[in-house]
């Protein structure tokens, strides 16, 4: 009977043990006020967008695979959407925050997101993505941690740091977007900013960085402008690179950064200088006119102001590129990663489809447009998502309205309508984005990381896939393509939903250039593919359709 009785505990100890190592990933709640109020970031009094009164917004410090749930109120005169630049979102478009897969929350109301950080690390930010809101700030900081028992391969730092810098304009959202509406380009920025502030080098700003000698600290750099790509330097110290959207970095060491428009990238910094104060510098990069910021870093034993002495930053974007070759993935690295087996040999998976994407700029009826392919995007009153979901797509777009290839003979003529690209599920794809523009482009693809196996400068053709990095291009979202350059990435469409593919620049977004990739799972599982949640609120020629019949395992 004793033996009978061990048994049957170690049987239950046992079920014990599997319930838990099953059971639900953590949650972590957040309750958002969305408001506006005035504040004056360069000095001038303008109307800023406030979450929770705060400006930037609160950040969301997480781990891998925690359940994020956000209750937005939204307490603005205009309908309001967020979305969460390089979190994935697996098999979960739904809470992307989009115009093309949300309807948004309208004035007064509530909407509460749910989304899991599955099998992902790194730094990422939000900021809200209706019209030009993105200009008036409701942006912050992502932090996915590593869980306790993935190893890191560095020593816990001594503080975590999230640094978002970006140009700012003087002028508010709904001017912008009435310069937008009328035809013409925005104007260059009035300023940059540094965690909403803009510093003047002069000494008298107050600390945002504390500092104690001997210690090292972990910086996290987010773009998180409106137009243009932007330099970080540390006065004195050397910055060693670690992490790059959600990949860990081979750690090589540089005195500065090119932060593209919605790309982050993580630092390590040791205190190893003279104890005083020193500057973190944000300029703009290939601007006629640099603008600069500074924030202070304070020694805890500090016994000076920072020299007025500011670093240079790089000229050119030939260095820029050179920097962009020199980031290489950590192989030996442990981290959670959507496919691991996979994502090693990215180099040896036959490519399924090419998709070549140029980007273009032209009038239609006197008005200013940017171009994909020769189609500038327009939104929907139903988000493509919603109409595809409830089988009305034919009703509000057009499949494959752009070829994979960008017309044969350039031409000033535009199409306006929903760009929506039908894709394999678990297709292997090049994307190739051709820039023969004069300035820097930046692109981000949602619900991917990609690698970015090449870029150069002329036009691609089949022959320059000699020339990819196949090995240990570091995965990522985010791409910048130099003036008459190209950029080749490669991902595997794993995650089916619908997923956005937008230029960063905020005006560029605005005017067209963005598109949607749908990724059907034909087995129509839940395996592949959450339901519509609940809580979604429905629009436009949805609004009183049934719910189709759920998916189920």
């Amino acid at each position: 009977m004793g033996t009978l009785k061990l048994i049957l505990f170690s049987l239950i100890s046992l079920l014990s043990t599997l319930m838990m190592v099953h059971g639900e990933d953590p949650y972590l709640f957040f309750t958002w006020n969305v408001t506006y109020g005035t504040l004056s970031p360069l000095g001038v009094p303008q109307q800023v967008m406030l979450i929770n009164g705060g400006f930037p917004g609160p950040a969301i410090n997480c781990s891998s695979n925690n359940n994020i749930v956000v209750n937005v109120f939204n307490n603005l005169d205009e309908p309001l959407l967020f979305t969460w630049n390089g979190i994935q979102q697996r098999k979960n478009s739904w809470q992307e925050g989009l115009l093309g897969t949300n309807c948004p929350i309208p004035p007064g109301t509530n909407y509460t997101y749910h989304f899991q950080v599955k099998d992902q690390i790194g730094s990422y930010f939000y900021y809200p993505s209706t019209i030009l809101h993105r200009a008036a700030g409701g942006f912050g900081g992502i932090r996915v941690n590593s869980r306790l028992l993935i190893p890191v391969p560095f020593l816990d730092p001594e503080d975590d740091y999230h640094v978002l810098v970006g140009d700012w304009y003087i002028k508010s959202h709904s001017a912008l977007r009435t310069l937008l509406d009328s035809g013409r380009t925005l104007a260059k920025p009035d300023g940059v900013l540094i965690n909403g502030k803009a510093g003047k080098g002069n000494g008298k700003d107050e600390p945002q960085f504390t500092m104690q000698p001997g210690k090292t600290y972990r910086y996290r750099f987010c773009n998180v402008g409106l137009k243009n790509s932007i330099n970080v330097r540390i006065q004195g110290h050397i910055m060693k690179l670690v992490e790059l959207e959600g990949s860990h970095t081979v750690q090589n060491e540089y005195e500065s950064l090119d932060v593209h428009l919605g790309q982050c990238y993580s630092v390590l910094v040791t205190a190893d200088q003279e104890p005083k104060d020193y500057y973190i510098v944000a300029s703009t990069r290939f601007t006629k006119t640099v603008l600069t910021s500074t924030a202070t870093i304070h020694y805890t034993n500090g016994n000076g102001p920072a020299s007025p002495e500011l670093p240079e930053a790089p000229v050119g974007w030939a260095w820029s590129l050179n920097q962009f070759r020199s980031f290489r993935w950590n192989l030996t690295a442990s981290a959670a990663r959507p496919n691991p087996q996979g994502s090693y040999h990215y180099g040896k998976i036959n490519i399924t489809r090419t998709i070549k994407l140029a980007n273009s700029a032209g009038m239609v009826d006197g008005k200013l447009r940017y171009a994909i392919n020769g189609v500038s995007y327009v939104e929907s009153v139903t988000p493509v998502k919603l109409a595809e979901y409830f089988g009305a797509a034919d009703k509000v777009f057009k499949y494959n309205i752009i070829g994979d290839e960008p017309p044969a003979e350039a031409s000033d003529k535009m199409t306006l309508a929903p760009i929506v690209l039908n894709a394999t599920f678990r297709n292997f794809v090049e994307i190739i984005f051709e820039n023969p523009e004069k300035s820097v482009q930046s692109w981000h693809l949602a619900g991917y990381s990609f690698f970015p196996v090449g870029i150069e400068p002329g036009t691609w053709s089949p022959e320059k896939r000699k020339n990819y990095n196949l090995l240990d291009a570091v995965s990522r979202n985010t791409i910048q393509v130099y003036p008459k350059s190209w950029a080749a990435i490669m991902t595997t469409l794993d995650n089916a939903g619908m997923w956005n593919l937008r230029s960063m620049s905020l005006e560029r977004q605005y005017l067209g250039q963005q598109l949607y990739i749908s990724v059907l799972s034909p087995a129509h599982s839940l395996r592949d593919e959450y339901n519509i949640p609940d809580n979604a609120p429905l629009c436009g020629i949805v609004k009183d359709l049934p719910v189709p019949t759920p998916y189920s395992v």
